[in-house]
């Protein structure tokens, strides 16, 4: 149990002091601040003490930038003076018991302007797509023919984490953009895929649309008819030119064959 005795130390302030203290708008901080320097002026029967921020953050458990904040509030409002620099190079600090001088807020210096924030220009949201739209069906029917080919060249964890969504987004490029009619993107789709050499080359909506160009070119190249090349039609007069150097061969005419 707590016994304090003044015979063990006290302090003595006049109660005028106590008083006009008491009617003074102080935080907490403050208030203890100046409990300290009581302490450690009058406690000690002197006007004036040095003691550092270190030593009056430990005083009240306070941090020491919060400690300098708060005093100087106090010598700005002329509550608590600073009469110089002691020899530990603390501030000499004293109470100013002359309340008349106090001021109720300290004079306080016009707060700059802030920069004002510059706004960033929103990035455009990416459009979603849901399953029912046109494009996420085009996604969906190439991420499948897509999945087929992956898998039978053993690189299916290629397209695993596909994003349909952003598979969709260029299908709607290649459409709306690109101006590729929806069924030569999908005649296109079906070809790459059974194509020996591209189908393993192709394997996302992106590339699609990067190569759709010469995939067309090349799909409608493999597609077009073969002419079939034209019957030679024999000329009567080529039997009479072979009759003619048969004989001249010594060839018996009678022999020659006229078929």
């Amino acid at each position: 149990m707590a016994s304090p005795q003044l015979k063990n130390g006290h302090t003595r302030i006049a109660n005028e002091i106590l008083e006009q203290i008491a009617k003074t708008n102080l935080n907490g901080a403050q208030f203890r601040i100046v409990m300290v320097i009581w302490r450690y002026t009058y406690g000690f029967r002197r006007k004036e003490h040095e003691i550092s921020l270190a030593f009056l953050a430990k005083a009240i458990d306070s941090q020491r930038a919060h400690v300098n904040r708060e005093l100087k509030s106090l010598i700005d409002r002329n509550i608590v003076r600073s009469v110089g620099i002691g020899k530990r190079r603390g501030r000499i600090l004293s109470f100013n018991k002359n309340y008349e001088e106090w001021t109720e807020q300290p004079v306080s210096s016009p707060e700059p302007e802030l920069p004002k924030k510059v706004e960033k220009p929103k990035k455009a949201k990416k459009q979603k797509y849901s399953e029912d739209n046109t494009y996420y069906k085009m996604a969906i029917y190439f991420h499948g023919l897509v999945s087929a080919v992956a898998k039978e060249a053993g690189v299916e964890h290629l397209i695993r984490k596909a994003n349909l969504q952003s598979w969709a987004d260029d299908f709607r490029k290649l459409i709306e953009i690109d101006g590729v009619g929806k069924h030569l993107a999908k005649d296109v789709m079906d070809w790459v895929t059974k194509d020996d050499f591209w189908k393993t080359n192709v394997l996302s909506a992106k590339k699609l649309r990067e190569k759709f160009g010469e995939l067309a070119i090349k799909m409608n190249a493999t597609k077009k008819p073969v002419k079939p090349m034209r019957e030679v039609i024999k000329d009567s007069r080529d039997k009479d030119i072979a009759f003619t150097k048969w004989v001249e061969s010594g060839g018996d005419p009678d022999a020659f064959d006229w078929s």
